[in-house]
Protein backbone atom coordinates (compact mmCIF):
# COMPACT_ATOMS: atom_id res chain seq x y z
CA UNK A 1 0.00 0.00 0.00
CA UNK A 2 2.91 2.47 0.99
CA UNK A 3 4.71 1.54 -2.37
CA UNK A 4 1.19 2.50 -4.54
CA UNK A 5 0.78 5.81 -2.30
CA UNK A 6 4.55 6.07 -3.85
CA UNK A 7 4.55 5.30 -7.55
CA UNK A 8 1.04 7.69 -7.19
CA UNK A 9 3.08 10.58 -6.26
CA UNK A 10 6.02 10.25 -8.12
CA UNK A 11 3.22 9.61 -11.79
CA UNK A 12 1.69 12.12 -10.73
CA UNK A 13 4.89 14.29 -10.19
CA UNK A 14 5.52 13.26 -13.25
CA UNK A 15 2.69 14.31 -15.21
CA UNK A 16 2.57 17.86 -13.45
CA UNK A 17 6.70 18.23 -14.47
CA UNK A 18 5.90 17.54 -17.92
CA UNK A 19 2.77 19.94 -18.33
CA UNK A 20 5.00 22.73 -16.79
CA UNK A 21 7.58 22.52 -18.80
CA UNK A 22 5.27 22.35 -21.88
CA UNK A 23 3.26 24.95 -20.64
CA UNK A 24 4.93 28.44 -22.28
CA UNK A 25 5.56 26.17 -25.67
CA UNK A 26 1.54 25.35 -25.69
CA UNK A 27 1.33 28.74 -25.53
CA UNK A 28 3.32 30.18 -28.47
CA UNK A 29 2.72 27.40 -30.06
CA UNK A 30 -0.54 26.69 -29.62
CA UNK A 31 -1.99 30.06 -30.34
CA UNK A 32 0.87 31.59 -32.35
CA UNK A 33 2.00 29.14 -34.52
CA UNK A 34 5.20 30.39 -33.75
CA UNK A 35 7.98 26.92 -33.54
CA UNK A 36 10.24 28.46 -30.73
CA UNK A 37 13.61 25.97 -30.67
CA UNK A 38 14.49 28.60 -28.08
CA UNK A 39 12.47 27.29 -25.66
CA UNK A 40 14.49 25.36 -23.76
CA UNK A 41 16.52 28.39 -23.24
CA UNK A 42 13.97 30.39 -21.75
CA UNK A 43 13.74 27.74 -19.10
CA UNK A 44 17.40 27.43 -18.68
CA UNK A 45 17.27 31.68 -18.28
CA UNK A 46 14.83 31.09 -15.66
CA UNK A 47 16.79 28.84 -13.48
CA UNK A 48 19.67 31.22 -14.01
CA UNK A 49 17.58 33.82 -12.45
CA UNK A 50 16.86 31.76 -9.45
CA UNK A 51 20.43 30.87 -8.75
CA UNK A 52 21.43 34.86 -9.11
CA UNK A 53 18.64 36.05 -7.13
CA UNK A 54 19.11 33.63 -4.18
CA UNK A 55 22.33 34.57 -4.30
CA UNK A 56 21.86 38.00 -4.07
CA UNK A 57 20.13 37.28 -0.59
CA UNK A 58 16.20 36.92 -2.44
CA UNK A 59 13.77 33.98 -0.89
CA UNK A 60 14.28 31.32 -2.97
CA UNK A 61 10.19 31.33 -2.83
CA UNK A 62 10.18 34.87 -4.33
CA UNK A 63 13.11 33.94 -7.11
CA UNK A 64 10.58 30.83 -8.06
CA UNK A 65 7.36 32.62 -8.60
CA UNK A 66 8.28 36.39 -8.99
CA UNK A 67 11.92 36.85 -10.53
CA UNK A 68 11.98 33.94 -12.76
CA UNK A 69 8.20 34.54 -15.05
CA UNK A 70 9.35 38.05 -14.56
CA UNK A 71 13.24 38.32 -15.98
CA UNK A 72 12.33 35.46 -18.71
CA UNK A 73 9.19 37.65 -19.54
CA UNK A 74 10.88 40.62 -20.44
CA UNK A 75 13.80 38.81 -22.19
CA UNK A 76 10.67 37.64 -24.65
CA UNK A 77 9.38 40.79 -24.63
CA UNK A 78 12.72 42.15 -26.12
CA UNK A 79 13.40 39.30 -28.54
CA UNK A 80 9.84 39.01 -30.15
CA UNK A 81 10.66 43.20 -30.63
CA UNK A 82 13.74 42.64 -32.15
CA UNK A 83 13.09 39.72 -34.37
CA UNK A 84 10.23 37.60 -33.70
CA UNK A 85 8.02 40.07 -35.05
CA UNK A 86 9.38 40.17 -38.02
CA UNK A 87 8.77 36.35 -39.28
CA UNK A 88 5.31 35.28 -38.38
CA UNK A 89 3.66 33.17 -40.51
CA UNK A 90 6.97 32.26 -41.81
CA UNK A 91 6.93 29.00 -39.78
CA UNK A 92 10.78 27.71 -40.91
CA UNK A 93 12.30 31.08 -41.16
CA UNK A 94 11.04 31.29 -37.21
CA UNK A 95 12.33 27.96 -36.58
CA UNK A 96 16.04 28.92 -37.52
CA UNK A 97 15.91 32.18 -36.01
CA UNK A 98 14.59 30.61 -32.79
CA UNK A 99 17.12 28.19 -33.42
CA UNK A 100 20.27 30.40 -33.84
CA UNK A 101 18.74 32.92 -30.73
CA UNK A 102 19.19 29.73 -28.53
CA UNK A 103 22.59 29.20 -29.28
CA UNK A 104 23.32 33.19 -28.59
CA UNK A 105 21.58 32.74 -25.39
CA UNK A 106 23.82 29.53 -24.23
CA UNK A 107 26.76 31.51 -25.62
CA UNK A 108 26.08 34.67 -23.19
CA UNK A 109 25.10 32.34 -19.96
CA UNK A 110 28.40 30.61 -20.38
CA UNK A 111 30.35 34.16 -20.78
CA UNK A 112 28.83 35.11 -17.80
CA UNK A 113 28.14 31.96 -15.16
CA UNK A 114 30.54 30.12 -16.82
CA UNK A 115 30.38 25.82 -18.16
CA UNK A 116 30.32 24.75 -14.51
CA UNK A 117 27.10 23.17 -12.64
CA UNK A 118 25.17 25.46 -10.26
CA UNK A 119 21.80 24.34 -8.44
CA UNK A 120 20.38 25.30 -5.24
CA UNK A 121 18.82 23.18 -2.26
CA UNK A 122 15.43 21.97 -2.84
CA UNK A 123 13.05 23.54 0.18
CA UNK A 124 10.27 21.60 2.54
CA UNK A 125 12.90 18.74 3.28
CA UNK A 126 11.04 15.07 2.95
CA UNK A 127 8.14 13.19 4.66
CA UNK A 128 7.96 9.45 5.12
CA UNK A 129 5.17 7.06 3.62
CA UNK A 130 5.62 4.42 5.63
CA UNK A 131 9.56 3.66 5.29
CA UNK A 132 9.57 5.27 1.85
CA UNK A 133 11.27 9.08 2.03
CA UNK A 134 9.00 11.88 -0.61
CA UNK A 135 10.20 14.85 -1.13
CA UNK A 136 7.84 17.65 -0.17
CA UNK A 137 8.64 19.97 -2.55
CA UNK A 138 7.19 17.36 -5.50
CA UNK A 139 3.54 18.24 -4.28
CA UNK A 140 4.44 21.95 -4.76
CA UNK A 141 5.53 21.11 -8.19
CA UNK A 142 2.10 19.11 -8.37
CA UNK A 143 0.00 21.91 -6.77
CA UNK A 144 1.83 24.53 -9.25
CA UNK A 145 0.37 22.50 -12.51
CA UNK A 146 -3.09 22.26 -10.89
CA UNK A 147 -3.14 26.11 -10.34
CA UNK A 148 -1.38 26.71 -13.69
CA UNK A 149 -3.47 24.52 -15.72
CA UNK A 150 -6.57 26.20 -14.05
CA UNK A 151 -5.01 29.60 -14.20
CA UNK A 152 -4.43 29.75 -17.99
CA UNK A 153 -8.35 28.18 -18.40
CA UNK A 154 -9.67 31.27 -16.57
CA UNK A 155 -7.00 33.71 -18.57
CA UNK A 156 -8.79 32.25 -21.90
CA UNK A 157 -12.13 32.00 -21.07
CA UNK A 158 -12.97 34.59 -18.34
CA UNK A 159 -10.58 37.97 -18.83
CA UNK A 160 -10.99 40.20 -21.66
CA UNK A 161 -7.18 39.63 -22.20
CA UNK A 162 -7.58 36.27 -23.28
CA UNK A 163 -10.72 36.75 -25.34
CA UNK A 164 -8.58 39.20 -26.83
CA UNK A 165 -5.93 37.59 -27.59
CA UNK A 166 -7.53 34.13 -28.90
CA UNK A 167 -9.84 36.71 -31.34
CA UNK A 168 -6.17 38.22 -32.41
CA UNK A 169 -4.66 35.06 -33.60
CA UNK A 170 -7.87 34.14 -35.19
CA UNK A 171 -8.85 37.07 -37.15
CA UNK A 172 -6.20 39.89 -36.71
CA UNK A 173 -7.39 42.02 -39.65
CA UNK A 174 -10.64 42.05 -37.81
CA UNK A 175 -8.82 42.99 -34.79
CA UNK A 176 -6.95 45.99 -35.96
CA UNK A 177 -10.54 47.00 -37.80
CA UNK A 178 -12.04 46.95 -34.09
CA UNK A 179 -8.98 49.04 -32.79
CA UNK A 180 -6.56 46.47 -30.91
CA UNK A 181 -3.21 46.21 -31.86
CA UNK A 182 -2.08 42.80 -33.37
CA UNK A 183 1.25 43.75 -32.83
CA UNK A 184 1.10 44.26 -29.16
CA UNK A 185 -1.30 41.26 -28.55
CA UNK A 186 1.65 38.98 -30.22
CA UNK A 187 4.05 40.32 -27.64
CA UNK A 188 2.04 39.91 -24.82
CA UNK A 189 1.17 36.63 -25.96
CA UNK A 190 4.61 35.57 -26.50
CA UNK A 191 5.95 37.07 -23.66
CA UNK A 192 3.44 35.36 -21.53
CA UNK A 193 4.56 32.14 -22.77
CA UNK A 194 8.42 32.78 -22.38
CA UNK A 195 7.37 34.03 -18.35
CA UNK A 196 5.55 30.34 -18.72
CA UNK A 197 8.92 28.86 -19.44
CA UNK A 198 10.88 30.97 -16.99
CA UNK A 199 8.94 29.91 -14.32
CA UNK A 200 9.02 25.95 -15.41
CA UNK A 201 13.00 26.50 -15.14
CA UNK A 202 12.95 28.44 -11.74
CA UNK A 203 10.56 25.16 -10.21
CA UNK A 204 13.22 22.82 -11.58
CA UNK A 205 16.34 24.65 -10.97
CA UNK A 206 16.38 23.05 -7.24
CA UNK A 207 15.71 19.47 -9.12
CA UNK A 208 18.44 19.21 -11.89
CA UNK A 209 22.15 20.66 -12.06
CA UNK A 210 21.65 24.31 -14.07
CA UNK A 211 23.94 24.49 -16.51
CA UNK A 212 24.02 26.69 -19.67
CA UNK A 213 22.74 23.47 -22.08
CA UNK A 214 20.30 22.30 -19.88
CA UNK A 215 17.34 23.05 -21.74
CA UNK A 216 18.09 20.45 -24.63
CA UNK A 217 17.54 17.94 -21.86
CA UNK A 218 13.38 19.20 -22.16
CA UNK A 219 12.77 20.95 -24.85
CA UNK A 220 12.04 17.77 -27.15
CA UNK A 221 9.47 16.38 -24.67
CA UNK A 222 7.70 19.55 -24.60
CA UNK A 223 7.60 19.41 -28.10
CA UNK A 224 6.68 16.00 -28.41
CA UNK A 225 3.91 17.27 -25.46
CA UNK A 226 2.65 19.38 -27.71
CA UNK A 227 2.47 18.36 -30.57
CA UNK A 228 0.71 15.24 -29.15
CA UNK A 229 -1.99 16.99 -27.66
CA UNK A 230 -2.60 18.47 -30.55
CA UNK A 231 -4.54 21.85 -31.62
CA UNK A 232 -6.76 22.84 -28.47
CA UNK A 233 -4.14 24.23 -26.19
CA UNK A 234 -5.18 23.43 -22.53
CA UNK A 235 -7.02 19.71 -23.04
CA UNK A 236 -3.91 19.30 -25.64
CA UNK A 237 -1.33 20.04 -22.61
CA UNK A 238 -3.13 17.84 -19.75
CA UNK A 239 -4.30 15.10 -21.73
CA UNK A 240 -0.41 14.55 -23.42
CA UNK A 241 1.22 15.64 -20.18
CA UNK A 242 -0.97 12.91 -18.42
CA UNK A 243 -0.53 10.24 -20.87
CA UNK A 244 3.06 10.75 -21.75
CA UNK A 245 4.49 11.57 -18.37
CA UNK A 246 2.27 8.49 -16.76
CA UNK A 247 4.17 6.18 -19.50
CA UNK A 248 7.77 7.80 -18.69
CA UNK A 249 7.23 7.10 -14.79
CA UNK A 250 5.98 4.01 -14.81
CA UNK A 251 8.33 2.89 -17.49
CA UNK A 252 11.17 4.03 -14.99
CA UNK A 253 9.88 2.59 -12.13
CA UNK A 254 9.26 -1.12 -14.11
CA UNK A 255 12.82 -0.93 -15.72
CA UNK A 256 15.42 2.06 -15.93
CA UNK A 257 15.08 5.96 -15.91
CA UNK A 258 17.09 5.23 -19.92
CA UNK A 259 13.76 2.91 -20.55
CA UNK A 260 11.00 5.31 -19.13
CA UNK A 261 12.31 7.83 -21.89
CA UNK A 262 12.67 5.13 -24.71
CA UNK A 263 9.02 4.57 -23.75
CA UNK A 264 7.67 7.95 -23.79
CA UNK A 265 8.92 8.08 -27.53
CA UNK A 266 8.02 5.51 -28.70
CA UNK A 267 4.53 6.22 -27.12
CA UNK A 268 4.63 9.57 -29.00
CA UNK A 269 5.40 7.58 -32.28
CA UNK A 270 2.58 5.39 -32.21
CA UNK A 271 0.25 7.74 -31.03
CA UNK A 272 1.34 10.38 -34.03
CA UNK A 273 0.67 7.50 -36.11
CA UNK A 274 -2.69 6.35 -35.22
CA UNK A 275 -3.32 10.23 -34.61
CA UNK A 276 -1.70 12.21 -36.76
CA UNK A 277 -3.79 15.54 -36.03
CA UNK A 278 -3.06 14.98 -31.95
CA UNK A 279 -5.16 13.77 -28.92
CA UNK A 280 -7.52 16.47 -29.23
CA UNK A 281 -7.49 16.51 -32.98
CA UNK A 282 -9.63 12.90 -32.20
CA UNK A 283 -10.77 13.54 -28.93
CA UNK A 284 -12.30 16.56 -26.77
CA UNK A 285 -13.02 18.38 -30.07
CA UNK A 286 -13.98 22.37 -29.51
CA UNK A 287 -11.96 22.20 -26.06
CA UNK A 288 -9.94 24.92 -25.37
Amino acid sequence: MDLTAVVAIQVLYAVASLAIVSAGLAVIFGMMRVINLAHGEFMMLGAYSVIGATRLGINLWLAIFLVAPVVVGLVGVVLERVVIRHLYGRMVDTMLATWGLSLLLVGIVTSVFGNTTAGVSAPLGSFMIGQYSVSGYTLVVIAVAVALALAIYWVLTRTQLGLIARGTMQKPAMADALGISPTRVYCATFAIGAALSGLAGGLLAPLTGVVPTMGGAFVAKAFITVIGGGPAILAGLVSASGLFGAINQLGTFLTTPVFGEVALLLAAIVMLRLLPQGITGRFFKGAL
